[in-house]
């Protein structure tokens, strides 16, 4: 959030009064500067994170000052929310998200308190597949309505006060094998979804469907949108390929090959410099590669397999790149690939990053916070903040961290300053 800027018209000093030096003008903006500065810092304390990856798309969230030196973090309460790798959605006081319980999936909406507001529930099996099963996606909040897609391929558009169902469809696009990944993404009038080969698009208002990229599998990212040439590009994983694709129609606009064991293309695309460059990783030994892309050429700018994420997204901060790499919470070099640390016994977190610190969600339920350092893991602080397996993606929204295990154990934690 910015803070509003306040215009004026400049006038000459009238007779008599003050005319200031070059010194003392040079005083006097470096003051200005330092209260724009400190009411800048002041207006983003606090921010929501709405949709999956947050909401400029990219794990990183605009709050600052949330977290002091020699801060603590404590579980401030719990709650039950079904079996999932759902992740969160907070606007204002409320927490969104998603479990499934006895072949029933439900959407959960909670007060930052802990008190469960609503909750819509739906038939979809269970579906355990070498996982425990349940919902993958995250829902996404947007003009006062929750859109939800679940593994078999449910679109739901709810009211967000009452949980009401405002529209429903299921789409004709084959899931993945683990089922449909991708959180929605609402932009303008349209709900975008990585189902097809190269993505869906569906009337916010209705579900009717905008364009189609045909019933074949996708991949299991989420689109990432970005501005390029006077178009707006929607970047994916497909099931063999990362793509970009027009949000107006669907055509493709670049087209890269990544291929992964099972075709199992889960992290978003996390797109650079106005898409000139894209970084792009999978687990199952494909590991990462940073992409240059010009028009509708692609190529590797490098590639190794030192960062391979293969349920969660990587972030970039300063030059460096923070994720998990198989089982290590891990650190390397943006420019050029090269590993800077890597921490093992992580297992699979999840992981996003707030005013240069990273919050971490560890396989087995501890939340910790730490420095956004290439030079090393620097521990701040940490909390046991639920017990079982744990993949969905942690969030830091409005001061508190919301985290929650596959077996549906969701959690608050609040900084104790």
């Amino acid at each position: 959030m910015m803070a509003a800027e306040s215009t004026g018209r400049a006038r000459a000093p009238h007779i008599g009064e003050h005319i200031m030096t070059k010194r003392s003008m040079t005083r006097r903006v470096s003051f200005m500067t330092c209260l724009a500065l400190v009411a800048s810092a002041g207006a983003a304390l606090a921010a929501d994170w709405p949709v999956y990856r947050g909401p400029s798309h990219n794990g990183i969230s605009a709050e600052a000052g949330w977290f002091a030196p020699g801060a603590k973090l404590a579980v401030a309460w719990q709650q039950k929310v079904g079996t999932g790798c759902s992740s969160m959605a907070v606007v204002g006081d409320r927490v969104y998200t998603m479990g499934n319980v006895r072949n029933t999936d439900t959407v959960y909406c909670f007060s930052a308190d802990g008190k469960l507001v609503w909750k819509f529930p739906y038939p979809c099996p269970l579906q355990p597949k070498l996982y425990e099963g349940g919902p993958s996606a995250t829902p996404t909040v947007a003009d006062g309505k929750v859109y939800t897609f679940s593994k078999l391929g449910h679109v739901h558009c709810l009211d967000a006060k009452t949980g009401k169902k405002l529209w429903g469809v299921q789409l004709d696009a084959k899931a993945p094998t683990w089922g449909f990944a991708g959180s929605p993404l609402v932009l303008g009038e349209a709900v975008y979804l990585n189902a097809g080969p190269a993505g869906t698009a569906l009337k916010k208002a209705s579900g009717d469907v905008l364009w189609s990229s045909g019933t074949d599998r996708g991949g299991y990212s989420t689109p990432v949108p970005f501005e390029q040439g006077g178009r707006t590009l929607l970047g994916m994983l497909g099931a063999k390929s990362v793509l970009a694709v027009q949000a107006s129609d669907g055509k493709v606009a670049w087209q890269h090959p990544w291929k992964t064991s099972y075709d199992v293309n889960a992290a978003d695309p996390i797109i650079l410099d106005g898409g000139k460059r894209v970084f792009v990783s999978s687990g199952y030994g494909t590991g990462c590669a940073l992409l240059k892309v010009d028009g509708a050429s692609v190529s590797e700018i490098w590639r190794n397999k030192n960062m391979r994420n293969k349920h969660t997204n990587s972030v970039v901060c300063n030059g460096a790149v923070f994720g998990f790499d198989e089982t290590s919470l891990a650190c390397i070099d943006l420019a050029g690939g090269q590993e800077k640390w890597s921490k093992s016994g992580a297992g699979r977190g999840a992981l996003m990053l707030a005013d240069g610190k990273l919050v971490i969600l560890f396989e087995r339920g501890k939340v910790a916070v730490a420095e956004a350092s290439p030079d090393a893991y620097k521990e701040l602080a940490a909390v046991q903040a639920v017990s079982g397996k744990c993949w969905a993606a942690p969030v830091l929204a409005n001061g508190r961290i919301y985290a929650r295990s596959k077996a549906g154990a969701l959690a608050c934690v609040t900084i104790e300053k």
